[in-house]
């Protein structure tokens, strides 16, 4: 039988609208985003009718991708009677993952979603910031090139010849600008702050403060790790410690999708960037995404 992965849309996919054919088509779907609405009034109207720049604050972005990646995933195991075999979100939707996998309670993956969400966006009001895809030059170069200038790191490791970096604001369009000059690409991110750098410590010490307070199990299914690429060790303190730690430290996706070794990726949350991803490292295996009830019916029937 085939080994499915489900992969969690993360930051920057957002957009208005997202999810809310799901929720008025699918029962699953409809509970996981009643659930957050009940924990965060006002969660739906931003994530169904909100403005592009509502959407686009890290404060609201987070819990709204969180529903709209978990509900992806409910309503696709509700219309197929299965279950993924293994999972991995990026940066945000690894928590959605951690819920999924069910490392954490679908309410407190959400409670620690909103909690992350207003620690980087606290981070990055102390150390404004952005983020930007750097295509077409290989990892040397990347890393030289950040090593040029204030608080620019190498943070994203998303497939072959794509790496996305962060730092502080005044450095960004400076650091593009280089990247252009040494023949690549910087395409700017749409999130608000240089995560998964040493910048979001603050953010690292709040979320092990909140996890020493949840309930925490093993996962259900491997759940593999942005920090290591590997699956989340069935450790208490360890599990902690990994989503600490990956707010802070980089996103190896690429290694991720290698070693997670499916044969089938499926996406589930807002966009296809993910899949996108995943076909330039995995050009033979099979994809998918599921977003809204037109890609949830075309991956039932390919399934």
């Amino acid at each position: 039988m085939a080994v499915k992965a489900y992969m969690f849309a993360g930051q920057g996919a957002q957009y208005p609208g997202m999810g809310l054919d799901l929720y008025e088509s699918s029962p699953a779907a409809k509970a996981v985003f009643d659930m957050g609405e009940k924990l965060r009034p006002g969660t739906l109207e931003q994530c169904f009718r909100g403005t592009v720049e509502t959407l686009n604050e890290t404060v609201n972005a987070q819990p709204c991708l969180f529903l709209t990646d978990l509900a992806a995933a409910a309503a696709l195991d509700e219309a197929t009677g299965q279950q993924a075999d293994m999972c991995a979100g990026f940066s945000l939707g690894e928590m959605a993952a951690l819920a999924y996998a069910g490392i954490l309670s679908y309410e407190d993956a959400f409670r620690l979603v909103v909690c992350r969400g207003q620690a980087m966006d606290a981070c990055s009001k102390q150390t404004p910031g952005g983020m930007a895809a750097v295509l077409r030059l290989d990892e040397d170069t990347v890393k030289s090139l950040c090593a040029q200038f204030d608080g620019v790191y190498p943070v994203n490791y998303n497939c072959p010849g794509q790496i996305a970096c962060a730092g502080k604001a005044a450095s960004i369009d400076p650091f593009c600008e280089a990247v252009k000059k040494a023949g690549g690409r910087a395409v700017k991110i749409a999130v608000s702050g240089p995560f998964h750098t040493p910048f979001m410590e603050e953010c690292a010490n709040t979320l092990r403060e909140m996890l020493g307070t949840l309930e925490i199990h093993a996962s259900k299914i491997p759940l593999y790790a942005n920090w290591t690429a590997q699956p989340y060790p069935a450790n208490r303190t360890d599990i902690i410690e990994h989503i600490a730690q990956q707010c802070q430290n980089s996103v190896r996706w690429e290694n991720t999708m290698l070693h997670m070794d499916a044969d089938i990726y499926i996406e589930v949350g807002a966009g296809k960037t993910l899949s996108g991803l995943c076909k330039k490292t995995l050009p033979d295996v099979k994809i998918f995404n599921v977003a809204d009830t037109a890609t949830l019916s075309t991956t039932k029937e390919a399934l």
